[in-house]
This record gives C-alpha cells, sequence and structure tokens, in this order.
C-alpha cells in the first residue's frame, strides 16, 4: 500500500509570492537552502534540495495550484513517481499552504518531516526576511 499525507502551513505573504518562489530556481533555492532547477511549463522537468528530489510540471492555476510529479533518490528505481499537489489559500494578509503528497511508495514515511524541515521550516525564515 503507498504512503500519503497532507500537510498545512501559514506564511505571512501573497500566494503570488509562494507560487514564484516554487517555480522559479533561483528563488527556490534561496527559499530551501538547496539549489533548484525549476520550470514554469506544464510538462517539463524540475529538480531541487541539489538533484536529490525530481520531478515534472503536471498543472498550475497561477497563484492557487501546483501539481507535480516526484520523487527523490531513495525511490526505488522501478518505482513510478509520487503526486504533489499545493494548494494556495489567501487569508487576510497571509497564505494557508494544503501540501497533498500520495502515491509514495511503501514504507517511505520520512517525507512528512522532510517537508517540514526542508521546506516549511526554510520557508518561514525566507517570507519573513
Amino acid at each position: 500500500m503507498k504512503e500519503s499525507f497532507q500537510l498545512k502551513e501559514v506564511f505571512k505573504v501573497k500566494p503570488s509570492a509562494i507560487y514564484q518562489a516554487w517555480l522559479d530556481s533561483e528563488l527556490h533555492s534561496q527559499m530551501t537552502g538547496g539549489e533548484a532547477e525549476c520550470s514554469q511549463q506544464v510538462g517539463e522537468s524540475f529538480t531541487a534540495w541539489d538533484g536529490y528530489i525530481s520531478g515534472k510540471n503536471e498543472a498550475f492555476i497561477e497563484n492557487e495550484k501546483i501539481v507535480q510529479s516526484w520523487r527523490t533518490t531513495e525511490f526505488p528505481e522501478k518505482e513510478e513517481d509520487s503526486n504533489l499537489t499545493i494548494i494556495l489559500t489567501e487569508i487576510e494578509e497571509s497564505t494557508e499552504l494544503t501540501l497533498i503528497h500520495n502515491n509514495i511508495p511503501t514504507g517511505q514515511t520520512q517525507y512528512k518531516q522532510g517537508w517540514i524541515d526542508h521546506y516549511f521550516e526554510p520557508m518561514k525564515v525566507y517570507f519573513n526576511q
């Protein structure tokens, strides 16, 4: 059985700031602290965290939703990509980011804490500058 989870976090910026940073190589790298090669085109590939993460852009709704296929170098080679959906909801002067990650290989539950440690925590610092 595949793993899946959902996380929510609030950031004190507009959804457009997160959306732009997620899909821009330089901003994504600054936001997380790991080198990223991003694309703003559906169907194009991306990498993040110095090549540890890779995937493909599946769908966008500007400033609202990002859907990507997603995998790490820890996925077994024959394992299909997992699915990542980022939903950005504006609430007052902030954004609630809902991260839905599913179709993760069985037993690879480390990604839930990884999102918190390697994305949400650095994003709080980055967006509060």
